[in-house]
């Protein structure tokens, strides 16, 4: 066989930043989760990509911005899973879907979620990049949820007199205090799956149904 067809293309610029800041990425989350984000430093990242140790500080610029980048990451894939889950549906259909896509994901990428909690709970309090990021992050979603249950009202799923925003802050809550509670203990994963099932029968109560409403079946993850 001749040389030319034993050689790999060339990446490209965009695709060896892009290989490079995935492996950094990785190696974050995997020292967060295990050595906890003090510990956590710029040079072992870079080496444990594989890389040198100036290049998380050459790309980042410091360790905060390394953590805006892994939160900002993770955020973004959740964001296409929600929008996944929920194409198609409104008011609690769609709540009911996003719960479940919440406990697969903790179930498929527990490193990456124990991770992006870690860093969220951690920012509460202090004035910094991470904090900023986190806030905006948190708005977002709840103006999602804010939308799905407006939506699901201007459907004719749900009472015209349900409190959106009232409710969606709830669900919010709730999530925090399950993520909170299989952060401590992560092998719990029965009990994790049932708070999750729970939120969603609590939703069913906070969203009463304007006339006959499918209600979805439960997880089957």
């Amino acid at each position: 066989m001749s040389k030319a067809l034993n050689t790999k293309p060339r990446m490209t610029h965009s695709e060896r930043t892009e290989r490079s800041d995935s492996l950094m990425f990785e190696a974050t989350v995997q020292s967060i989760v295990e050595v906890g984000t003090e510990r956590t430093k710029l040079k072992d990242v870079g080496e444990t990509a594989g890389y040198s140790r100036g290049l998380a500080g050459f790309r980042f610029k410091s360790k905060e911005g390394l953590f805006c980048y892994v939160i900002k990451r993770i955020a973004e894939y959740w964001l296409n899973e929600m929008k996944l889950a929920t194409q198609g549906k409104s008011g609690y259909q769609a709540i009911c879907a996003v719960t479940d896509a919440h406990y697969h994901f903790c179930k498929v990428s527990p490193s990456e979620v124990r991770a992006f909690y870690i860093l969220w709970f951690e920012s509460v309090g202090l004035q910094s990049l991470v904090q900023e990021v986190v806030v905006d992050i948190h708005k977002k979603r709840l103006n999602d949820i804010i939308r799905w249950i407006e939506n699901g009202v201007r459907d004719g799923e749900l009472a015209d007199s349900i409190d959106a925003e009232a409710v969606a802050k709830q669900y919010m809550m709730t999530i925090s205090g399950i993520i909170y509670q299989w952060l401590i203990n992560p092998r719990q994963d029965d009990e994790i799956k049932s708070l999750h099932e729970n939120l969603k029968a609590t939703m069913r109560l906070l969203l009463p149904v304007a006339g006959k409403a499918e209600v979805c079946s439960s997880s089957q993850a």
